[in-house]
């Protein structure tokens, strides 16, 4: 527990506890023979506490009461020395991994109140695969004391169960083989209401399921002497701040060291401190482009080692931005038939208009997405700043155009043609984006219409050797086909005589020059 001044953690400061489990016999077993030689008698006895603040049969949050019930009953005085004893009881617990506590600002009495979330203890397979918590043991008990309480967790199988485990098959029945759902019908009431009365949110966890990147998180590997370091420092209060880089870190799948290093970049941060979110996601891109390469050579090398399987290709994700937007069932849009076997039009519709295009691309594709088509989104998202939801209908509509047209293909002059039509037109929503392709749709199938209906006609098209449409007019020729008469001996005479006289005057025009 961090605490830079005692006034801050007092008796009159309010507090609550949460847990999402309970302690079985082995868990108790664990906290009163591994855990309390490290920490103490005094933080077990702390964390007993603090865990009958909650009924043991249920879980969630306890009532919010002043920190004067804790002194009192541990026996302890509130004052300068008692508080710094139970802060240092409460850090031994968060070092080993019991104990989480939060500090949280409240403005409108402009005081901190504190939350104390339990953590489970480790089993015992767990913990004794946990070097430093096991050498810590050592430290404290001795080695043979750390070896006589593993094997006292321990039964041993029958040694003639041991000879017979050679050729041991599983013949369990999975779930889906006894138990059929119908996931045919989506029940949203259901699913409001879960939500609605759930009290308990599992810790540093987004609603989409992910681990969010919290402020302690940036914190603990932000270098002390960077130069961005008072900013960091204030995005402890700033929700939205920490909004905008979970969400980028969502995106582009950026790990709490990757964003720490992006963060301590220059231009990140405005003078004020705030996050300029386009340098990070450019950034971010980079950093997710870079990631990319490195896993497709990754991949090609393990190809050639490992010849029986290629390597795993990127692990996908159905989850979307903190906040989902829902879909009117009037812009719903079909379902591509590569996608008809894994979800149906509710899901596919809300991934479309939730998901990241970076998430959505690698749906399409079995593995890696291609690197050009990669750079012409992330062009279409950085340069010419598309709204990810359009962008990711511009997706769906190119992949559904290409698995109809069998000769058309999808390069990058195609996509920002279409991209830049959609900028022209102002599609900056999700609707007018389905609106846009429906159109476009439309006017497809009038224009192969007309071009039926025109090639059946009389009119004939001149093209010029290279394919093209020749530029010059067309002028008619006569042809002789031999129905003009021939020239009669008066007629024959008098061109003669003609001749004749042009060819004299030419003469005498020759003679008098000088």
């Amino acid at each position: 527990m961090r605490m830079s001044n005692l006034h801050h953690f007092t008796e009159h400061h309010r507090y609550c506890v949460s847990r999402e489990f309970g302690l079985s016999s082995v868990d108790a077993r664990m906290l009163g023979s591994v855990y309390q030689p490290m920490v103490g008698a005094f933080a077990i006895s702390l964390y007993r506490l603090l865990f009958e603040h909650i009924p043991a049969e249920a879980i969630g949050y306890s009532p919010v009461e002043q920190q004067r019930r804790l002194f009192m009953t541990l026996g302890v005085e509130p004052n300068e020395k008692g508080r710094k004893y139970i802060v240092d009881q409460a850090s031994r617990l968060e070092a080993v991994g019991l104990l989480q506590t939060c500090r949280i600002f409240v403005a409108e009495t402009d005081d901190y109140m504190y939350e104390y979330e339990l953590l489970p203890p480790l089993s015992p397979a767990d913990f004794f695969a946990t070097q430093h918590l096991t050498l810590l043991l050592r430290d404290k008990i001795g080695k043979f004391a750390v070896l006589s309480l593993r094997e006292q967790f321990w039964n041993r199988e029958p040694e003639e169960w041991s000879r017979r485990s050679i050729g041991k098959e599983n013949i369990s029945l999975p779930f889906y083989d006894i138990f059929q759902l119908n996931t045919h019908v989506i029940d949203y009431e259901l699913e409001q209401a879960l939500a609605e009365v759930a009290t308990v949110k599992q810790p540093g966890m987004r609603e989409t399921g992910e681990p969010a990147i919290g402020y302690s998180d940036i914190i603990l590997r932000f270098p002390r002497e960077s130069a961005n370091r008072v900013h960091v420092e204030k995005l402890r209060f700033d929700h939205a701040q920490m909004g905008m880089i979970n969400y980028v870190a969502h995106k582009y799948e950026l790990s709490p060291q990757d964003m720490s290093r992006l963060l301590d970049e220059d231009g990140v941060f405005t003078p004020e401190g705030e996050v300029i979110l386009d340098t990070l996601q450019y950034k971010a891109s980079q950093h997710f482009r870079q990631d990319l390469k490195r896993q497709e050579k990754r991949e090609i090398a393990a190809a050639k080692v490992v010849a029986l399987r290629s390597a795993a290709s990127v692990e996908g994700d159905d989850s979307a931005p903190p906040m989902e937007q829902p879909v009117e069932m009037e812009y719903y849009v079909e379902v591509p038939p590569q996608f008809l076997s894994k979800c149906d039009i509710h899901q596919y519709n809300m991934m479309l208009r939730n998901e990241p295009y970076t998430r959505l691309l690698q749906t399409f594709f079995p593995g890696a997405v291609p690197t050009q088509l990669m750079d012409t989104f992330e062009k279409i998202d950085l340069n010419y700043k598309l709204s990810g939801e359009v962008i990711n209908v511009l997706i769906h509509y190119l992949m559904t155009m290409v698995a109809s047209a069998g000769d058309q293909r999808m390069n990058r002059n195609f996509v920002e043609a279409i991209a830049s039509n959609m900028l022209v037109k102002q599609v900056n929503t999700y609707e007018k984006a389905v609106r846009y392709i429906r159109d476009q749709t439309k006017v497809k199938g009038k224009g192969a219409a007309t071009g039926a209906s025109g090639s059946a006609g009389t009119r004939q098209r001149s093209y010029s050797k290279t394919g093209g449409r020749s530029g010059k007019a067309e002028i008619p020729i006569v042809l002789d086909d031999g129905s003009a008469g021939t020239v009669s001996e008066e007629e024959f005479a008098a061109m003669m005589k003609k001749a004749a006289e042009i060819k004299a005057s030419k003469k005498k025009g020759v003679s008098k020059t000088p």
